[in-house]
């Protein structure tokens, strides 16, 4: 049966209290969480061939499809619970320093997405490396400059061939961009430090700058997603979907080093010397396992053992760096964010009378907000998310990750 068809005949059943015995959510009494999403996360768990459902403490409603949630089928591979953003997830630069801030960064990110961020560069020759190397393919590009060649073979290679799907010259314009919903780009600094240790080893230093960013692969996702879409794959077609989505996954990295790299340049961290750490993880993928079972992450973090990830906020609330501890009660994974409370439309009509278009341009946290789209600054107004303190703490509870250091908002991108 296609899971589609399969979630829309559940979705008319009644709501589901108790979730089977192979499935659990990690988050404790301080977590709000809503009703539609457990019943989402019963649902998904109670399809054929499901031994393992997971959600996150920032589980909330999707299209059919929890989001912020891990997943183990035995034999079966869903391209649903990948979604339409394969690949999305988080790219983390930390310096050294402390660099420009207020009117003088604000100026300086301003100018960083004005212009193409690499003009030189042939775009169809840009899509074919994202697609076939990710990111360390940047430095096999003879225009691209050397400061970013040299971030980009910090990358580890990956042998493992990426499939033959159709690629098209918008795919190839849209590297280095944002994109819309609860992507950012942003410019952080340091503020607390949980574990001095495990910070000095991460690069992290109180008050040093560090980008973020956080965006997936764009149109290229979503077409991928229309061509697999209500799928349960199995034998020979599911080494073709990974091979797609492994491409996916490598445009989706590749673009967000494009993106942090005009981030970077602005933040006076532009060349691989004044980087201390970086590292990237991806919330949306499929991973086979060692027992022959496929662990599908939906807008969770992966948190193996020593793995360093962030645990993001809302733009009025810090983000949290978080080191794996690798424990397979909860999947290896975490959660990728704070989560929402409020769906978009709900946010941007109660919101809209509660706050003036032009508050929306600073965070509680002194922070400031680059955006030209009124609508998506209410959607993702920070009162339409859970608090952050609440989900780190859970995950800490189920022994998933360790805190290392908060990173405050200075300068926050939505495009």
């Amino acid at each position: 049966m296609r899971i589609a068809r399969w979630l829309l005949e559940s979705e008319r059943q009644p709501a589901m209290t108790q979730l089977p015995a192979h499935a659990s959510v990690i988050a404790n009494a301080s977590v709000w969480m809503e009703s539609e999403a457990i019943d989402q996360l019963h649902r998904v768990a109670a399809l054929p061939f499901c031994v393992r459902a997971v959600g996150m403490p920032d589980l909330h409603p999707g299209r059919g499809v929890p989001i912020g949630a891990a997943f183990v089928f035995s034999g079966r591979v869903l391209p649903d619970l990948v979604g339409g953003d394969a690949g999305c997830g988080v790219l983390v630069l930390a310096g050294h320093k402390e660099g420009p801030r207020g009117d003088a960064l604000e100026r300086r990110v301003l100018a960083a997405w004005d212009d193409p961020v690499l003009p030189d560069v042939d775009p169809e020759e840009l899509l074919l490396a994202a697609w076939q190397g990710g990111p360390r393919a940047l430095s096999w590009l003879r225009e691209v400059p050397e400061a970013l060649a040299e971030l980009a073979r910090q990358f580890a290679d990956d042998e493992a061939p990426s499939g033959a799907f159709p690629l098209e010259r918008a795919h190839a314009l849209q590297l280095g961009t944002i994109g819309g919903g609860n992507h950012f780009a942003e410019i952080s600094r340091v503020d607390r430090i949980a574990d001095r240790a495990r910070a000095r080893a991460l690069g992290l230093f109180r008050d040093a700058q560090v980008v973020l960013v956080h965006t997936g692969s764009r149109a290229l996702g979503a077409a991928l997603h229309a061509r697999y879409a209500g799928a349960t794959l199995e034998g020979g077609a599911i080494e073709a979907y990974l091979a797609d989505l492994r491409g996916a996954v490598r445009y989706a990295r590749t673009n967000r080093l494009l993106a942090a790299w005009r981030m970077a340049r602005a933040a006076g961290l532009g060349t691989a010397s004044r980087i201390a750490r970086m590292f990237d993880i991806v919330h949306n993928a499929v991973e086979p396992r060692a027992d022959g079972a496929f662990l599908h992450r939906k807008g969770a973090a992966p948190a193996e053992r020593d793995q360093p990830t962030v645990v993001l906020g809302s733009r009025g609330t810090p983000s949290w760096v978080v080191q794996g501890l690798g424990n397979d009660a909860c999947l290896c994974s975490v959660a990728h964010g704070a989560g929402r409370r409020m769906a978009r439309s709900d946010a941007h009509a109660k919101l809209k009378e509660r706050y003036t278009r032009a508050s929306l341009a600073r965070t509680g946290l002194g922070g400031r907000v680059i955006c030209d789209d009124a609508s998506l600054m209410y959607e993702e107004h920070p009162d339409a998310y859970k608090p952050i303190e609440p989900v780190v703490e859970s995950l800490e509870q189920a022994a998933s990750a360790a805190r290392v250091a908060s990173l405050v908002p200075l300068i926050t991108v939505k495009k």
